[in-house]
């Protein structure tokens, strides 16, 4: 899954919620990047931090709950990046390190 924030603070909050709660594995925070988009009638350009967030698709509306509840933006960029394939060990560790609330 990935989002976008305004500040690496904000992207900082949402990692660390989402691995304390063990929503994710893992959350890289990369920026600052420039974003350029249309927003109420006209052309955007922002900097912003991006989360890519390592997590199973079963959590993916947990995440998004646990994302909107910190979240700055009245519409945050929220999208889920299926994982085709990938080293049996890595995709273990996700799983291991995620936890379905409740389960």
């Amino acid at each position: 899954m990935t989002t976008t924030t305004e500040s690496a603070s904000e992207a900082q909050e949402i990692a660390d919620r989402l691995v304390e709660q063990r929503l994710a594995a893992c959350v890289q925070v990369t920026g600052p990047i420039t974003s350029t988009y249309r927003w109420q009638g006209s052309v955007q350009r922002s900097e912003e931090f991006m989360c890519f967030i390592k997590t199973r698709r079963e959590l993916s509306t947990k995440v998004e709950a646990a994302i909107r509840s910190v979240h700055s933006y009245d519409n945050p960029e929220i999208i889920v990046v299926p994982i085709e394939s990938g080293s049996a060990d890595y995709l273990a560790w996700i799983g291991s390190e995620t936890r379905i609330p409740g389960a």
